[in-house]
């Protein structure tokens, strides 16, 4: 059954956002779950689709990449991680032992946070392959170099695995356990496990699980520089450096990638998202206050990139 509208902060939903020919657009696609939008912090738009409820966990794929992000941020704060600087050599020396290229020793954090890594990707084609073998870590590691690390972004998903894996390695607790303590429970609701690869290190950057409103969540606390209630979860100075466009995707030319968030312009407004398979998605919009959350079916299908270019539009429609 469908939610009604909720139309908060005086009932008054705010001029620049026009909610009924999105919601009209919407209710049309049949791959779509959910669509929520969040105004300053007020939830003036909830809306489930297809049969599913607010309380049904959405696995938010690739956009699990944006919260492998904000704890790498964290694990720097506390001092785990010695800055994005740091070259990832120290980490992996059991995996890099033999290795004789020695750029591989050099990929620093940054790189890995930014899809510049140099190494051939994990991802698309070779996806496959990697999540078939034994052990993930040396895997991704032992890819060829394909450019220089720190120049193109080559997409994948090794990169924010092994992001997964420093971050096991130094904050002394598994991946879950400091997204939990660190993220989750200061926002106030708790992560479920997500897999795990052959060596217990939970997947980085893929298949976490979340509801739609813990999804508007997250996107709150970007928009509010890393605060909510009353705490700073993320560095403020993350949050900032996290939305700075440092590599331009190799498909289109005016999509960029941060840390962990795809930027472009939307609707004449400059978004910022984090972007999951099959339409998993959590926009913010700075200039007009906006979270805005959609889930969809992960389930391949010829329609899936209609389906995208359909929930682009979808916000479009809401801010333009």
């Amino acid at each position: 059954m469908l939610l009604t509208v909720l139309l908060m902060a005086f009932w008054i939903v705010p001029p620049s956002i026009n909610l009924d020919a999105a919601v009209d657009a919407a209710a049309r696609l049949p791959r779509l779950h959910s669509v929520l939008v969040s105004s300053a912090g007020e939830l003036i738009l909830e809306r489930y689709f297809n049969g599913t409820k607010p309380t049904q966990l959405a696995n938010i794929k690739s956009a699990s990449k944006s919260v492998i992000s904000a704890l790498v941020g964290i694990a720097i704060e506390r001092g785990s991680i010695a800055g994005v600087k740091a070259p990832i050599g120290s980490y992996f020396s059991d995996a890099l032992g033999n290795e004789r290229d020695s750029r591989k020793r050099s990929i620093t954090i940054e790189d890995l946070l930014t899809m510049r890594s140099g190494l051939e990707t994990t991802s698309n084609r070779n996806y496959g392959a990697w999540v078939l073998s034994a052990n993930w870590i040396r895997h991704a590691l032992t890819r060829p170099m394909v450019n220089p690390p720190g120049t193109a972004m080559e997409y994948s998903t090794g990169n924010t695995h092994l992001l997964s894996a420093i971050l096991t390695r130094t904050t002394g607790r598994s991946t879950w356990q400091f997204a939990q303590e660190s993220l989750a429970k200061p926002l106030g609701f708790t992560l479920p496990q997500w897999p795990r690869d052959p060596q217990g290190i939970y997947f980085g950057g893929n298949d976490m699980l979340m509801t739609p409103r813990q999804m508007i969540a997250f996107g709150e606390l970007y928009l509010n520089g890393g605060r909510a209630k009353g705490l700073q979860i993320v560095p403020e100075r993350w949050v900032e450096a996290s939305l700075i466009p440092r590599a331009t995707s190799r498909r289109e030319s005016d999509r960029f990638y941060g840390y962990g968030w795809w930027i472009r312009e939307l609707g004449g407004h400059q978004t910022y998202y984090a972007w999951g398979y099959g339409g998993q998605f959590i926009f913010l919009v700075p200039e007009l206050e906006l979270v805005i959350v959609a889930t969809s079916s992960s389930k391949p299908g010829d329609e899936r990139r209609s389906h995208l270019r359909a929930i682009y539009d979808l916000v479009e429609k809401m801010i333009e």
